[in-house]
């Protein structure tokens, strides 16, 4: 009998992990302990935001934010009232594009707010503009 797995990258030490399906909100990382998933967004930079969207085998939502953004600022406790519900199917992430310029270029980031949602290690869809909870939420299981 073969067990379905899943593959998350650790927040903490960046060790990739291979969970069984249906214990990633209670799964530790093998290398340091720490919980590998939250149902809080997890901030990504430069150096950490590849590994997590190749290796992460579940759907990984990311927000392109300025932190001198009113919009991105009033979407904030939306984006993270929307990763409680959507734990642990999908993990949510937030970006800084103004501190991570190159990413938000290499994306072809325009305007602030920008969740692009990712399988796979690609992207599969994306949506500018501030939204509440339900609409992050209804976004994304629409698009999975």
């Amino acid at each position: 009998m073969t067990t379905e797995t899943t593959l998350i990258v650790c927040p903490s030490c960046r060790a990739i992990n291979r969970i069984q399906q249906g214990r990633e909100a209670e799964a530790r990382c093998g290398s340091c302990k720490t919980p590998v998933f939250d149902a809080r967004p997890l901030e990504l930079v430069g150096t950490t935001f590849d590994r997590h969207i190749a290796k992460t085998s579940v759907p990984v939502l990311v927000d392109f934010y300025s932190p001198t953004c009113g919009p991105c600022l009033m979407m904030g406790p939306q984006f993270e009232d929307a990763a409680k519900q959507l734990h642990p199917k999908v993990r949510l992430a937030k970006l800084d594009t103004a501190a991570d310029q190159a990413i938000a270029a290499r994306f072809g980031i325009q305007a602030v707010p920008t969740l692009i949602l990712f399988k796979d290690g690609r992207e599969v869809a994306r949506q500018s503009g501030a939204m509440n909870a339900r609409d992050i939420e209804q976004w994304v299981t629409g698009v999975l």
